[in-house]
């Protein structure tokens, strides 16, 4: 005998223990996908609260961390704590640098240069300021520029102003140095090259070489003299000359104006020439012979205090500011990813 149940036409059905067991065993199944779907939920909804605190915690330390990390630095260079223009608590010397090429984008311009000059002469602890010179000269504007603040300066804030040639002072660097009570230089500088130069390349023999040439179109004769792929025309030479001729001129009559009564007479200062700090003080370029270090111990016998101008105004705070704003790129960046998987 038998517990299976036969059907009227003799086909075998399942028996209800069996049945039974099916049922319970797809519940179970059903269950426990519904289990682990549940866990798999609420595993990714912490990993999101989790991405979400990271990222909220990287905001504020960007939204707060930072302004306030820059409202210091910037406290501290109001103050002078940074930035190399802590005020002096005694009195000293004011030295502005003139070093390297003068130019509107280089170390040694007038936007630079100038700002330093303003801090040393409104400095009340400064009792002279010495422009501490090292330049092979440049342009005759940004020097002109940089003339006219020393002499509207010393006008508001009266107090001797001493030019110190170090390696070189030629060109414009020595157009401002003329504009000192005194110009010092020392025994191996180099100073003078008095005067005007104007260069420009002439490759259009090359380009006819090769078979190339170029069409310009100006509105005037010497509107494109200077066009390095066209011949030089007699006009345009005479005109350049010219124009060279009338600036060295006029330096020339500024140096007298400046220097008049200590170069020495029959000595033609135009001829572009460099001298030897010794020569130049001969011939009534420098007042004399001295270095830095020597003018400012002789003359005053104080210290010196830099007024720029400086490479980095964060002064010894500039790497670490660096530093700060790179973790915070690359916290930032790492957090993007994150909500971006």
């Amino acid at each position: 005998m038998t517990d299976t149940n036969s059907s009227i036409d003799g086909a075998a059905q399942p028996r209800p223990n069996d049945l039974n067991a099916h049922v319970t065993s797809e519940l179970i199944n059903a269950l426990n996908a519904s289990r682990a779907a549940a866990e798999a939920q609420q595993l990714e909804m912490a990993r999101e609260r989790t991405r979400d605190h990271r990222w909220r915690t990287v905001s504020r330390m960007f939204f707060v961390a930072v302004p306030a990390l820059v409202g210091l630095i910037y406290a501290l260079a109001v103050t002078g704590v940074i930035g190399g223009d802590k005020q002096p608590r005694a009195e000293v010397v004011g030295v502005v640098r003139v070093n390297g090429e003068i130019g509107a984008e280089q170390e040694a311009s007038a936007a630079k240069i100038i700002p330093a000059l303003k801090r040393a002469f409104e400095s009340p602890k400064t009792r002279a300021v010495v422009l501490s010179i090292d330049s092979p000269g440049g342009a005759p504007l940004e020097a002109e520029r940089i003339n006219d603040a020393i002499d509207l300066l010393k006008k508001k804030n009266p107090k001797p102003v001493y030019a110190v040639i170090n390696s070189v002072g030629a060109s414009a660097a020595y157009m401002i140095a003329m504009h000192a009570d005194k110009v010092y230089a020392g025994r191996y500088s180099l100073v003078g090259s008095v005067g005007a130069i104007m260069s420009a390349w002439q490759a259009d023999k090359a380009m006819e070489r090769v078979g190339v040439s170029q069409r310009v179109y100006a509105s005037g004769a010497l509107k494109s003299m200077l066009n390095p792929f066209e011949p030089i025309s007699s006009e345009a030479d005479a005109k350049a000359r010219a124009l060279v001729q009338t600036v060295g001129k006029t330096f020339v009559t500024e140096l007298k104006a400046r220097r008049g009564t200590h170069l020495k007479p029959g000595v033609d200062y135009g001829t572009g020439e460099v001298w030897g700090g010794e020569e130049a003080h001969t011939l009534g370029l420098v007042d004399e012979l001295g270095t830095l270090d020597q003018v400012v111990q002789a003359s005053w016998g104080i210290d010196m205090h830099d007024f720029g101008p400086r490479r980095d105004d964060l002064g010894i705070f500039g790497p670490l500011v660096q530093r700060t704003a790179s973790e915070m790129a690359r916290l930032l960046t790492e957090e993007a990813q994150l909500r971006l998987r």
